[in-house]
């Protein structure tokens, strides 16, 4: 039987924000067990929350980034479970007038783009943490969490395979961090997926029973997430099983997905609006002030570098996956903007080479961007070869305070453009390879490039290449 794959995502995003969503505590990553925690996130009698204005704000901010519905009236719920990291015994949350409503983010799969529909953005506060090492055979509570803003971000199931899925999921990705709402990192947490997985006969336009993948962190364990349960839940179905709709848990040292309780079928999270929260109600100057905040988006960013910069669409994709190295090249072009293509070529390549070896992110890249741009207008003008423009970048990178020009004149770099020297270095070659000069004369053409290796050897690689090129197919034809 053929089955098809239905996924649908749930993304929490920790927006960022100094302080709690409703409590004036830190949300620091890293501090001391239990130190950022108030008497608001931990519930003491008496306590009320208070709404975090810049969280709505941020909320806003992502609601209009993918063109959805803004409700300018929301509420706040408590969804009641019990779990030893939940100090209130319930979690304030947004269920039937969320702040977010429809909206969508187009993906470029194999097959063309794609546009993912978005159900709805809410917010939520985070839970707390609970840690099951180093405590012999008992839990710890860490409650710096609690109280987090969340903005969790839930699409309709669009998406057919696993790669799909991390396709939209390193859209999304990106795209909060260009709006600036939160920071992505998902080694911290800022950035976690559930993924609801279901298989289907092909056709079949009810869905199948699904299975939820709770808390993924990094883009590799989404895609072997979702198929090891894809893989799962047919094999089930072909021997004649049932799927069981259930919050599943991934392994990644087994890589596999194992039970951790039942769906929601099973449980009553008996919601209800907050009595300590009033609805939230948006006027137009705020939702105003979030649109005028957004920054170019990245979508518009990648049309606009291939417009009016003629680059490649690989070359700016891979310019628009964050919005610092996007910076970085628009910088580096004003140095020289008749040859953007070559500097996006420096960034996309050899630069990106060093910062990957020393696992450094653009904005902490020893080489300034204006530098960098000096440096290709140098190649650009013929002061330097692009060989020697290698080794200008590794003097760079270990030292950024030198002038690009300083470092050609130390490290004595400048190429030869003098006809009279090049012609003198061509002769010598020439002389030495008669064999070779009779094999170009007979339509051997490639051994020009052995030609102009050996001119470029013997000039240490100063002399000029297309000097060098011009003089030998001269001389070759006399």
């Amino acid at each position: 039987m053929h089955w098809e794959v239905v996924i649908g995502l749930e993304v929490h995003t920790q927006l960022r924000t100094r302080s709690k969503i409703f409590s004036s505590a830190a949300t620091a990553f890293g501090a001391a067990p239990n130190t950022q925690a108030c008497a608001v996130d931990i519930a003491l009698p008496g306590v009320l929350p208070v709404m975090n204005q810049q969280a709505a704000h941020l909320a806003v901010r992502f609601g209009l980034a993918i063109d959805a519905k803004i409700n300018r009236k929301s509420v706040f719920a408590r969804k009641n479970y019990f779990y030893p990291d939940l100090p209130k015994g319930y979690q304030i949350s947004q269920l039937d007038l969320p702040i977010v409503g429809r909206g969508k983010l187009v993906i470029n799969t194999g097959n063309g783009p794609k546009t993912i529909a978005i159900t709805r953005a809410h917010l939520e506060e985070d839970a707390g943490k609970s840690l099951h090492e180093d405590f012999h055979g008992m839990t710890g509570i860490d409650l710096n969490r609690a109280g987090t803003p969340l903005l969790e971000i839930v699409s309709e199931p669009d998406l057919r395979s696993a790669a799909e899925a991390v396709v939209y999921l390193r859209k999304l990705h990106t795209l909060v961090q260009y709006i600036g709402i939160c920071d992505g990192n998902m080694q911290e947490g800022s950035f976690r997926c559930d993924a609801n997985v279901s298989v289907r006969p092909h056709g079949q336009i009810e869905l199948g029973t699904r299975s939820e993948i709770k808390n993924i962190n990094s883009f590799r364990f989404v895609e072997r997430a979702i198929n090891y349960e894809i893989r799962r839940q047919i094999e089930l179905l072909e021997d004649g099983g049932k799927v069981v709709q259930e919050t599943r848990l991934y392994d990644s040292d087994r890589d596999e997905t194992r039970p951790m309780r039942s769906k929601e079928e099973a449980q009553d999270y008996r919601y209800f609006p907050d009595p300590d929260l009033p609805p939230m109600v948006l006027d137009q100057d705020f939702i105003d002030a979030a649109r005028a905040a957004l920054p170019e988006l990245p979508d518009a960013k990648l049309t606009r570098f291939m417009n009016d910069y003629r680059l490649t669409t690989a070359d700016a994709t891979a310019l628009c996956q964050s919005r610092p190295l996007a910076d970085y090249f628009e910088t580096a072009s004003t140095v020289c903007p008749q040859q953007a293509t070559q500097v996006a070529n420096w960034i996309n390549g050899d630069l990106t080479a060093l910062l990957n070896k020393q696992a450094l992110p653009i904005e902490n890249c020893p080489v300034p961007a204006i530098q960098l741009g000096q440096l290709v207008a140098r190649i650009s003008d013929g002061t330097i070869s692009g060989k020697a423009g290698k080794k200008v970048l590794l003097c760079l990178w270990a030292d950024s305070e030198t002038a690009v020009d300083t470092i050609i004149d130390r490290e004595n770099l400048a190429q030869v453009t003098d006809n009279a020297a090049i012609e003198e270095i061509v002769d010598e070659v020439l002389a030495l390879n008669p064999e070779q000069q009779q094999q170009y004369r007979d339509g051997q053409v490639k051994i020009l490039g052995y030609l102009v290796g050996q001119v470029m050897k013997a000039s240490y690689g100063k002399a000029n290449p297309q000097q060098v090129n011009q003089l030998l197919k001269q001389r070759l034809k006399d």
